[in-house]
């Protein structure tokens, strides 16, 4: 199997669960209700988990700044459609801003295993 395809899989899993821990960690209530809070201290632990096995191979930096701008981007959906929190145009734009360097990194760094 492709080690590239390996280590963005890892990458990619460590970010779907910080996002879900994330949004256990809104309902957990600030640690309140037990299942909530024991669900996002499980996914919370998987996502360093794989995400310790995506910097074997991408640079930390590089590997955290792709893992938190597109858990930013995640996250930000997921509480305008599952908490109904809404964003003003300044965050909008900030999100934008992460966006387009989570492009850049991945487009043009040589850091990055393409």
């Amino acid at each position: 199997m492709n080690p590239a395809l390996i280590t963005y899989g890892a990458l990619t899993i460590a970010i779907v669960c910080e996002v879900i821990a994330t949004s256990f960690l809104q309902q957990s209530q600030q640690f309140s209700k037990l299942v909530p809070t024991l669900l996002m201290a499980l996914f919370y632990g998987t996502a360093f988990y794989f995400l310790s096995h995506a910097i074997r191979t991408i640079p930390v930096g590089v590997a955290y700044a792709l893992w938190s701008g597109l858990g930013i981007v995640l996250i930000s959906a997921v509480g305008y459609f599952a908490f109904k929190q809404s964003l003003d145009l300044p965050a909008m734009l900030g999100i934008g801003c992460i966006v387009v360097g989570v492009v850049i990194i991945n487009m043009f760094s040589g850091t990055v295993a393409h």
